[in-house]
């Protein structure tokens, strides 16, 4: 059943009760790491196993998630700057106790390519709060293996 969560700005990824913060390389450049982010969501599917579909909504103000699992999430974009940070919160969710959530992708150029940094924060009942701590190493491995995907997709786009 799917419920509407708490708004959220971009100053909730610093003071969330949980913050899981991940970082990985590309060899992309920060830019090519940011159109694949904000211009081509519907390319999620592709590089980002656990994402099903993705879909832009409101001219590339929100978007509609689904993920492997039956997750499906409603999103408002909260800041896109070109080649620096992408960051979006979950407005509407089926995932239970789930009270606010939001994630940023920050992107800082380290040497040729990007040091890909994907923080996810989150607020919810106890029982929510300790799935996703229990979650950490799963959402790591899954966001490091999606940035390599990704950096493969760019790499033969490029």
């Amino acid at each position: 059943m799917a419920h509407r969560l708490r708004p959220v700005g971009l100053e909730f990824i610093d003071v969330a009760p949980v913050r899981l913060v991940f970082a990985q390389e590309a060899s992309a450049s920060p830019e090519a790491v940011f159109h694949a982010l904000n211009d081509d969501v519907p390319g999620w599917a592709e590089w980002f196993a656990a994402v099903t579909h993705a879909q832009p909504l409101d001219d590339g103000a929100g978007r509609d998630i689904r993920l492997k699992g039956g997750g499906r999430f409603r999103e408002t974009v909260i800041a896109s700057k070109e080649a620096e940070v992408y960051a979006y919160r979950v407005d509407v969710t089926n995932a239970p106790g789930a009270r606010a959530l939001a994630e940023e992708w920050r992107l800082v150029p380290a040497g040729t390519g990007t040091r890909v940094q994907w923080t996810f924060a989150a607020d919810g009942t106890a029982p929510f709060r300790f799935a996703v701590k229990a979650a950490r190493a799963g959402l790591g491995r899954a966001f490091r293996d999606a940035v390599v995907s990704l950096d493969r997709r760019l790499a033969h786009q490029g």
